[in-house]
């Protein structure tokens, strides 16, 4: 009899082992991907501490040896902090210098996983995010400056998407994505309100090294020449104990949503794009 027992419990942990080894692990390395968010949440009780830059344009007018190809420039630097609620929920607060013109941002985000990839279960993971800007710049007396002001809630903008992707194989995942910014002041040729669907890839090339790729398109009627799509290659490293460092090229100057989705205004034709990177550290609460 003790020897059923010990059978059926081993059997048991066997199964649930096996449950669990099918379900996708780590679509991708970190919870961004260049500037989008990817599918990826933070591990319950996991506190993660990160820091990204973004330098000057490499080529174009403000590029060149001038600036030592953008190096003694910054367009954005962000600094904050996220939180793992649970497996599923993540939270989170950083500071952003801002390259658009609302600057100074507080930004909030709460990102939910609403499932996970699963073998026999479900074919992708799907994530929604929400952010929240508070631009913290002073005010200006000139009432056609965006930063006038006339209102508090004109220092406000949001964000909301929803992020679908896939683990295709052990090197290789892509995610769709799908989202609206809201800014609660304009200017008279802008709108409040803009729609945007992206892409993002990662390929594994080494056993700690991966390819990365973006591309984000705002969709407007009237924006036209006003922008261009923010988009981004580069290379990341798993240091160990969750550790990620990247180094990236985008066009786009600004880090978060509220402000790299609206704001993008570089050609990579002309030049107009920047190094950049990205460290993200993770420590257990």
């Amino acid at each position: 009899m003790r020897n059923n027992l010990t059978l059926t419990l081993i059997m048991f942990c066997g199964l649930a082992l096996q449950a669990q080894s099918k379900r996708a692990y780590q679509t991708f390395k970190d919870t961004r991907v260049i500037n989008s968010h990817s599918t990826e949440v933070l591990p319950g009780g996991k506190l993660d501490f990160r820091v990204g830059h973004r330098f000057g344009d490499i080529g174009g007018a403000s590029g060149g040896w001038q600036s030592f190809y953008g190096l003694e420039n910054s367009t954005d630097i962000l600094t904050g902090f996220e939180y793992g609620i649970s497996n599923g929920f993540t939270v989170g607060i950083n500071r952003c210098k801002g390259s658009g013109p609302l600057k100074q941002n507080i930004n909030g985000l709460a990102k939910v996983r609403v499932f996970q990839q699963e073998e026999g279960k479900t074919s992708f993971t799907f994530t929604v995010l929400g952010v929240a800007s508070y631009s913290t710049m002073k005010k200006s007396e000139n009432e056609g400056n965006l930063n006038f002001f006339a209102k508090p809630q004109h220092r406000l903008s949001y964000h909301v998407e929803i992020i679908g992707g896939r683990k295709f194989a052990d090197r290789f995942s892509l995610q769709l994505s799908a989202g609206v910014t809201h800014r609660n002041i304009v200017a008279s040729n802008d709108e409040n309100s803009i729609l945007s669907v992206g892409a993002a890839t990662r390929i594994q090339l080494t056993k700690s090294m991966g390819l990365i790729l973006e591309a984000k398109k705002p969709l407007s009627s009237i924006r036209q020449g006003l922008q261009y799509m923010p988009a981004g290659v580069g290379f990341e490293w798993e240091t160990g104990g969750g550790h990620v460092f990247q180094m990236n090229l985008t066009n786009a100057t600004g880090i978060s949503e509220t402000d790299y989705i609206p704001y993008t205004d570089s050609d990579w034709a002309k030049g107009e794009f920047r190094l950049g990177f990205t460290i993200s550290r993770l420590f257990t609460l």
